[in-house]
C-alpha cells in the first residue's frame, strides 16, 4: 500500500518489551470528529500543529522522538482534487461498525480533572521517557444522538485530527468505477484487526503446549506418548514409606497414574528456554483443569460431572546442561483416569503472574485401538499406519462429514480417501492424526439381489461411537470395538473387523448424534430389492447388537425411537417473493425448480427438524414447516453440522459454507464472501502458515461451540493437513461493514462512516446464581506438595507423591459415592449411613489436627522426603462463582427455577461520553426488547420483567426460568432426563451485534442454553443415623446399644419404637438437609447374622410389610393410616409416629434362636423409596441399608420350653439345697460316731496284737500304748483314758514268772 497523498497521520509505537525498540506504523485517525468534537476542534488542531513540546513535522518523512515518546508523520499532496472527486461519488451502503467501549478499547491519555497531562508509565519506562517528548494516543468511540451514527475518532493529548485519505491503493479486490472504494479494503484490514496491528504488538501472543508422557519418562525432552495404558502404578510404596511425619496413612496402599501432563508455552510462535525460565522466575504457574466426560452407559457407571483442578509442578529437564541451576524446564501434573470416562478435556490457564497467556483447551482421550508389541512399540489394532500423505488423497476430493456421537467419542475417524481402504484417525480432535489402512477383507459381491454398478476400496461412511467404530465399503458394513478397561472392566476388544448385515445391501450409514437410555445408535439404509428399509443398531457398553429391521417409509422422519410419515414435501420449491422465510400452508405459489430432498437433521435440545436438499425447511412441531428463502435454490446441500448450542453450518456440493443461527431465518454465506476475502488479506499480512492460495477442505465440524476446518494445504510443492478455526463472527462483521457504509461531507472533504445496526451497545449478564447448583459440576482441588529445596524445583519422588495424593483423592471420591448397603462383614465407607461430615475427604482431613507440626518440620527443613503436604491443598470445592456467563447446561428439578438478569444499554459506555438527551421509557422500550424462546413451553416457562434505568439509557430484564411440574415422572439421579433448551434473543441483534474480547469478536444478543428436566445428578438419600439416635433416645427416654458395640452400625432395641430419619445429600454443593417428602419402607431381606442375610422374594416382601397381610407374617407396623393407592404398603414421612417391631409367627425374625447367653439379634435389610408417593421432587430415591435390632422376643412355645427347663433345674437345685441344709447336722453327728467306733475297733485290735507277758514287754506295751494314746488323744479323751486303764487290768490278770 502506497503512502497517502492527502493529509493523514501515522502514530509510532515504541515497544520496550525485552529491552528492544520496535517502531510500528499505526493509522491513528480513522474518521471525522465525533459528536461534540467540533467545538474544540480548532483549539485541539492548533495545539496539534506544533505547540506541544518535542513535536516536529516534516513532509513525507518519519520522525521518532529520541526521548522515548511517540512521534508521527504527515504526508502532503494534491488532496483538494481528490476530495472534490469523492464528493461526487458518495457510497450508498452503510456498514455497522461495532461499539467496543465496554471492553476497554478506550486508550485515553488526555488530561485529568485539573487540566494537567496524565502520565501513565509502565515499569521500566519511567527513566526512558522524557516529559513533553511525545503525546499518547487515545481511541474513543462517539455517537451522534440525533442520527444514531457511530464514529471513531482518535485523540492526542491536547490534539485531535481528522483522517483524510481518499487516495489509498487497494489491499484487496478492486472495485470498478469507484476508485475510492478500493481504499476501504485497506482501511477495513487495519480497522478490523484491533490489537493485532498495534494494540497487541506490545504483548507477545503466547500459547500453551501440553503433551502426554509416561510416568518413567518425566524430564525427557522431545517425547510424547499415546494415551492407551490404563493400569495404575504400584511402585509408590517406597516413596510413601519415607513420609513418616506426614499426613499420610502408612497402612494405605498408594497407587499412581501411568501418565503425566507436560506443560510448556511459547511466544510469537517460537519456543524459548529463556522465556519459560523467565515465566517461572516471575511466578508463573499453569493451572490445569481436567474434566471427565460422563459415560453413555449409566446402568453400569454413575452419572456425574467431575473436575479436578491441579497446579503445575516445575521440574528441570534431564538433558545435559552447563548452567548452574537450570537450562530447560517444564511443568508437570498427573494425568488422572476415572472409571467410566474415556473422554477428558484439559483446560490450561495462568495464575495471573508472568506473561499473558490465553486459556487453551486440549482433548486428551484414551485410544483403545492401540496395542503394545513385543518391542514396546505401538501398533493400531484396526489396521496399519501409513506415513505418506499423498496429495491425490485430498486434492480435488470433495469434503465429507465427520460423524460421531457428540461429546462421547474419544477416537474420530474420517473416510473418503479415494480408491483406498484407509481412514484418518485421531484421538485429539485432529490436533494430530494418523492415516490408517484398515484390515478388512473387502469381499464385495454384486448380484441381482444387490446390484453394484462399480466397486471401489473407498471407505464411504465412517461413524465413531464411545468404544466402537463403524464403516461402510460398497454394500458391506463392519464394526470394531476398542479395548477400554475403564468402560468394560476387562481387556476384551475386537480382534478384527466384524461384518454385520451380511444378507443386506446397504447403501448408506447414518449417525445418531445423541445417545439416550444408556445406549448409542446407528442407522443403515438399504438398497436393491429391499429399498426403503431402515435398520437400527444399538451399542450398549461392550456389546453391539445386530441392527433391527424397521418398516419401510418414504422418506423417513426420525422422531425419538420410531419412524413416521409426518410431512409430505412439496414437488416444487416455493416462491418467497423477496421474503426471508415463508410458512408453508399449501396456498403459496411455487417456482419451476423441483424440490430434491437429500437428508434430515434433528436437534433434540431445540426440537428443530430440518429437511434439506436444494432447499432448507425447518419445523418446531414436525407439522408446520418454514421455508428459508436465503438459501439459493441453484445450490444443493451436501451435509450440515450443528454445535447443539444454537449454531449450524451448511456445506453445499460446490463447497460453499453457509451459516444459520437457530431461532432466526437469516442465512449468511461465509465462503466465498467479501468477509472471507478481508479475512484472507489480513492473514496474508500476518504471514499466516495455515492459509495458502491452493487448499482443499477435507471436512467441517464443531468443537466446543467453535467451527473448525480440516484443510489440505499445498505450499512450495509440499502438502500439509491442518486444522484451523473458522472465525464466523469476524466474517460476519467484515461482511456487514463491507455492505453498509456511507460517506459524509465534513466541510470540504468526505469521511467514511459505518452504520451500526445493533440495537444496544452493551449487554451484560447480572445476578447469576452460583453455577454448581444448576450445572451439577463437582470440582476437586489438588496442588502439588511443596518441596524443601530452595530452587523450588521438584524431584521425581515429589512428583510421585503428587501422583499418589491425586489418586488417593479420587479414590475417596469414588468410595464416598458408592451406595452399596454392605460389603462383607461391615459397611462401605460413604455408604447408606450418612457420615458425620458431608464431605468425601473428611476422614482424610482428620489429620489436619497435626498440620501445625507438619508445618514446623517444613519450616526447619526437616520434612520427610523433602516434601511438605498441605492438607488445605486437597479438598472439594463447593462455592464456585459464576463467570459472567450462563452455565454450560441447566438441570431443573421439580418446581425449581433459574433466575438471572440481562442488562442492555443503548448509550455508549465511554467514561467521557455523556449523552445530551436521556431517552424516555417508551423510547427505550421501542429500541431494545428481549425475547425468550422455549423448545418445550409445556414443560418449562419463562417470565421476563423489565426495569427501565432512564438515567443510564439502559433496560434491566429479570428472567425467571421455571419447571412447570408436568413433563416428567420420577427417575434415578441423572437418568432419563428430558432434554430441552432456552434461547434468549434480543430483537434485531442476529448478525449485527458483536463483542470484542481478547480472544476475538464474539456474537451477542443470542444465548442458547440446554435445559435438562428431571432428577439432577449428584443427589442421594442417606440414613441419618446421628439424628435418629438422638431422637430415639429422646422419645424412648433411654437407649440400649448392643453388648458388642459397632460404631459403624449402632443397634436398636426391639421393644422401643423406632423413629427413622433420612437426609438428602447433594454431592455437588455439599448441602445436606432432612428429607421432608413421603416414602415407603420395606424390609427386603435379613438374617440373624451378617453372613446369613438373604434376599426375600416379592411375595415374602408383601407378606412381611403389607398391612393387608392375613398370614401373621408382619415384621413391623405403624400407627400411620396413610397408605399407597392400593393400600398395599404404609406411607411414611419425617412426621410419622414411628415403627413398632412385631416379628409375628410367620415372619423370618420370629423365634430367633440366641447363639449366646444374650438376647437374640437380627439384621434387617431395609429398602426406602419415594417412588409414586412423593410429589415434591422428580428424584426416585432408593436406599437400601442394614438395621441391627437386638432384644428380640422368643416364641411362646420356645419360651415355655425354656421356662420349664429353667424351672425344673431351679427347683431341683433348690430341693437339693434344702435337703442338704436339713440333713447336714445329723450327717455330721453320724459321721463322728461312725468314726469313733472305727477308731475303737482299730485300737482294740492293735492292743491285743502287740501286748507282751513280761513287764519289759509290759513296759514296752506301756510305751506303745502311750504312743497310741498320744495319737488318739486328738480324737477323743475317752479313748486316752481307756488306754491308761488297760495295762493295769492286764497286769493283775497275768501271774508272775519266776
Amino acid at each position: 500500500m502506497e503512502k497517502c497523498r492527502e493529509k493523514r497521520e501515522w502514530g509510532e509505537k515504541v515497544s520496550r518489551l525485552g529491552g528492544m525498540v520496535r517502531i510500528e506504523k499505526v493509522l491513528t485517525d480513522k474518521v471525522a470528529p465525533g459528536w461534540k468534537e467540533k467545538k474544540v476542534q480548532g483549539e485541539e488542531k492548533a495545539r496539534g500543529e506544533g505547540k506541544a513540546s518535542g513535536e516536529k513535522r516534516s513532509q513525507g518523512k518519519e520522525r521518532v522522538s529520541k526521548g522515548g515518546g511517540r512521534g508521527f508523520r504527515r504526508g502532503r499532496g494534491e488532496g483538494q482534487d481528490r476530495e472534490e472527486q469523492l464528493s461526487k461519488d458518495q457510497g450508498k451502503g452503510r456498514v455497522d461498525k461495532e461499539r467496543v467501549e465496554e471492553l476497554g478499547w478506550v486508550e485515553e491519555h488526555g488530561r485529568n480533572k485539573a487540566g494537567k497531562q496524565r502520565e501513565e508509565q509502565t515499569p521500566g519506562e519511567k527513566k526512558g521517557r522524557g516529559q513533553g517528548k511525545g503525546r499518547g494516543v487515545g481511541k474513543v468511540w462517539a455517537q451522534d444522538p440525533e442520527k444514531g451514527e457511530a464514529r471513531y475518532r482518535t485523540r492526542y493529548q491536547g490534539s485531535s485530527h481528522v483522517a483524510r485519505c481518499p487516495a489509498m491503493y487497494p489491499a484487496g479486490p478492486a472495485w470498478p468505477k469507484l476508485r475510492v472504494l478500493r481504499a476501504m479494503w485497506a482501511l477495513l484490514a487495519v480497522l478490523l484487526a484491533p490489537g493485532r496491528l498495534w494494540a497487541k504488538e506490545d504483548i507477545q501472543e503466547c500459547i500453551w503446549h501440553v503433551v502426554l508422557i509416561k510416568f518413567e519418562a518425566v524430564g525427557e525432552e522431545g517425547r510424547s506418548d499415546r494415551f492407551f495404558d490404563l493400569e495404575p502404578l504400584e511402585t509408590l510404596d517406597s516413596v510413601f514409606s519415607l513420609l513418616v511425619d506426614a499426613p499420610t496413612d502408612q497402612n494405605e496402599k498408594y497407587l499412581g497414574f501411568p501418565y503425566y501432563l507436560k506443560i510448556n508455552y511459547s511466544c510469537g510462535g517460537e519456543s524459548s528456554e529463556a522465556q519459560v525460565r523467565k515465566g517461572h522466575l516471575t511466578g508463573l504457574k499453569p493451572l490445569v483443569l481436567v474434566t471427565f466426560q460422563s459415560p453413555v452407559n449409566f446402568h453400569r457407571w454413575k452419572i456425574e460431572q467431575l473436575q479436578i483442578q491441579m497446579e503445575g509442578a516445575p521440574f528441570r529437564s534431564k538433558e545435559r546442561c552447563n548452567a548452574e541451576e537450570v537450562c530447560a524446564m517444564s511443568w508437570y501434573t498427573p494425568m488422572p483416569i476415572k472409571n467410566g470416562s474415556v473422554v477428558m478435556y484439559v483446560d490450561v490457564s495462568s495464575n495471573g503472574l508472568g506473561p499473558f497467556i490465553q486459556n487453551k483447551r486440549f482433548h486428551v482421550n484414551i485410544n483403545g485401538f492401540l496395542q503394545k508389541q513385543q518391542d514396546n512399540t505401538l501398533q493400531f489394532t484396526v489396521g496399519n499406519e501409513i506415513f505418506n500423505l499423498i496429495p491425490r488423497y485430498f486434492i480435488n476430493v470433495p469434503s465429507r462429514p465427520l460423524w460421531h456421537t457428540v461429546g462421547q467419542t474419544p477416537v474420530l475417524i474420517l473416510g473418503g480417501i479415494p480408491d483406498e481402504k484407509s481412514v484418518l484417525l485421531t484421538d485429539t480432535s485432529f490436533t494430530d492424526f494418523f492415516l490408517v489402512e484398515l484390515n478388512i477383507d473387502s469381499c464385495w459381491v454384486g448380484s441381482f439381489y444387490c446390484p453394484q454398478a462399480s466397486f471401489t476400496a473407498t471407505i464411504y461412511d465412517a461413524i465413531a461411537t464411545e468404544s466402537t467404530l463403524f464403516i461402510r465399503q460398497n454394500q458391506l458394513v463392519y464394526y470394531f470395538t476398542g479395548t477400554y478397561v475403564t468402560l468394560h472392566e476387562s481387556n476384551q476388544g475386537s480382534g478384527s473387523w466384524v461384518r454385520v448385515l451380511a444378507n443386506e445391501c446397504i447403501k448408506k450409514l447414518c449417525p445418531v448424534y445423541a445417545h439416550s437410555n444408556g445406549s448409542e445408535y446407528v442407522m443403515a439404509l438399504t438398497t436393491g430389492k429391499r429399498e426403503g428399509y431402515v435398520h437400527f443398531g444399538t451399542i450398549t457398553g461392550f456389546e453391539s447388537s445386530e441392527p433391527q429391521e424397521v418398516l419401510p417409509c418414504s422418506p423417513p422422519v426420525v422422531v425419538g425411537n420410531y419412524l413416521a410419515i409426518l410431512y409430505t414435501i412439496p414437488e416444487f420449491i416455493p416462491d418467497a417473493r423477496g421474503l426471508e422465510f415463508l410458512m408453508l400452508l399449501g396456498t403459496e405459489s411455487h417456482t419451476t425448480f423441483l424440490m430434491v430432498p437429500k437428508g434430515m437433521f434433528y436437534n433434540q435440545y431445540s426440537n428443530l427438524l430440518y429437511i434439506w436438499g436444494n432447499f432448507l425447511l425447518q419445523s418446531y412441531n414436525y407439522e408446520n414447516f418454514i421455508y428459508l428463502a436465503d438459501f439459493p435454490k441453484e445450490q444443493s446441500i451436501k451435509y450440515l453440522v450443528n454445535s447443539f448450542r444454537g449454531d449450524m453450518a451448511i456445506v453445499t456440493e460446490t463447497e460453499e459454507i453457509w451459516y444459520l443461527l437457530e431461532g432466526s431465518y437469516r442465512m449468511y454465506k461465509l465462503f466465498p464472501s467479501r468477509g472471507w476475502e478481508v479475512h484472507i488479506n489480513l492473514q496474508v499480512m500476518h504471514q499466516s502458515s495455515v492459509y495458502t492460495p491452493n487448499e482443499t477442505m477435507v471436512t467441517l465440524f464443531y468443537e466446543d461451540t467453535k467451527l473448525y476446518q480440516l484443510v489440505y494445504l499445498m505450499k512450495n510443492q509440499q502438502g500439509q493437513l491442518v486444522k484451523r478455526h473458522v472465525p464466523v463472527e469476524q466474517l460476519l462483521m467484515y461482511q456487514q461493514l463491507s455492505n453498509h457504509y456511507f460517506f459524509e461531507r465534513q466541510g470540504s472533504h468526505l469521511t467514511l462512516s459505518f452504520t451500526n445496526f445493533c440495537p444496544f451497545s452493551v449487554m451484560r449478564l447480572r445476578d447469576l446464581p452460583n453455577p454448581q447448583v444448576y450445572s451439577r459440576q463437582e470440582r476437586y482441588q489438588a496442588r502439588p506438595p511443596r518441596v524443601v529445596e530452595p530452587s523450588g524445583f521438584h524431584s521425581e519422588n515429589s512428583l510421585a507423591v503428587y501422583q499418589g495424593l491425586v489418586y488417593y483423592l479420587l479414590c475417596l471420591h469414588s468410595e464416598y459415592h458408592k451406595v452399596d448397603a454392605w460389603r462383607g462383614p461391615g459397611l462401605v465407607r460413604g455408604g447408606p449411613y450418612a457420615d458425620p461430615v458431608h464431605d468425601s475427604t473428611w476422614r482424610w482431613s482428620n489429620k489436619k489436627q497435626d498440620q501445625d507440626y507438619y508445618f514446623y518440620l517444613a519450616s526447619n527443613s526437616q520434612s520427610p522426603g523433602n516434601v511438605y503436604i498441605d492438607m488445605a491443598s486437597y479438598e472439594k470445592i463447593y462455592d464456585l462463582k459464576a463467570d459472567y456467563e450462563l452455565p454450560e447446561r441447566i438441570f431443573l428439578d421439580k418446581g425449581t427455577s433459574y433466575v438471572f438478569s440481562v442488562f442492555l444499554s443503548v448509550g455508549g459506555q465511554s467514561l467521557e461520553f455523556t449523552p445530551e438527551r436521556v431517552l424516555t421509557s417508551e423510547e427505550l422500550k421501542s429500541t431494545v426488547d428481549l425475547g425468550v424462546v422455549l423448545a418445550d413451553p409445556g414443560c418449562i416457562e419463562a417470565v421476563v420483567r423489565q426495569k427501565f434505568l432512564i438515567n443510564r439509557n439502559s433496560v434491566l430484564f429479570r428472567v425467571t426460568l421455571s419447571d412447570k411440574r408436568s413433563c416428567f415422572d420420577q427417575g434415578l439421579s441423572g437418568h432419563h432426563l428430558l432434554e430441552t433448551s432456552m434461547l434468549l434473543k434480543v430483537a434485531g441483534a442476529v448478525g449485527h451485534c458483536f463483542q470484542n474480547t481478547h480472544q476475538g469478536p464474539r456474537m451477542q444478543g443470542n444465548l442458547m442454553v440446554p435445559v435438562l428436566i428431571g432428577c439432577p445428578p449428584g443427589k442421594r438419600l442417606a440414613f441419618d443415623i446421628t439424628y435418629t439416635l438422638q431422637y430415639n433416645r429422646l422419645q424412648n427416654k433411654h437407649y440400649f446399644d448392643c453388648v458388642r458395640v459397632d460404631p459403624e452400625m449402632p443397634c436398636f432395641l426391639f421393644r422401643d419404637v423406632f423413629y427413622p430419619f433420612f437426609l438428602i445429600q447433594d454431592l455437588v454443593t455439599g448441602d445436606s438437609g432432612s428429607f421432608q417428602g413421603s416414602y415407603v419402607l420395606k424390609v427386603v431381606g435379613g438374617g440373624p447374622t451378617l453372613d446369613t442375610i438373604r434376599e426375600y422374594s416379592e411375595e415374602e416382601i408383601y407378606r412381611f410389610n403389607s398391612p393387608l397381610d392375613k398370614t401373621h407374617s408382619l415384621i413391623w407396623t405403624t400407627k400411620n393410616t396413610t397408605t399407597t393407592k392400593d393400600s398395599a404398603f404404609n406411607i411414611m414421612s419425617h412426621q410419622s409416629l414411628g415403627i413398632e417391631w412385631l416379628c409375628l409367627e410367620n415372619s423370618p425374625c420370629y423365634d430367633t434362636i440366641p447363639h449366646t447367653i444374650f438376647a437374640p439379634e437380627f439384621f434387617f435389610k431395609v429398602l426406602v423409596s419415594n417412588r409414586g408417593v412423593d410429589k415434591s421432587t422428580y428424584c426416585d430415591y432408593q436406599l437400601i441399608f442394614l438395621l441391627h435390632i437386638h432384644g428380640l422376643p422368643l416364641s411362646a412355645k420356645r419360651a415355655f420350653f425354656i421356662l420349664m427347663v429353667s424351672s425344673s433345674v431351679f427347683i431341683g437345685l433348690v430341693t437339693l439345697y434344702i435337703i442338704f441344709c436339713l440333713l447336714l447336722p445329723v450327717m455330721v453327728k453320724a459321721w463322728n460316731s461312725l468314726r469313733w467306733k472305727i477308731n475303737n475297733i482299730i485300737m482294740s485290735e492293735s492292743y491285743y496284737t502287740y501286748t507282751s507277758p513280761s513287764r519289759n514287754c509290759s513296759g514296752t506295751s506301756e510305751t506303745r500304748s502311750t504312743v497310741s494314746s498320744r495319737v488318739g488323744s486328738s480324737d477323743s479323751s475317752k479313748v486316752a483314758e481307756a488306754n491308761q486303764r488297760a495295762p493295769e487290768q492286764t497286769w493283775k490278770k497275768k501271774p508272775l514268772v519266776t
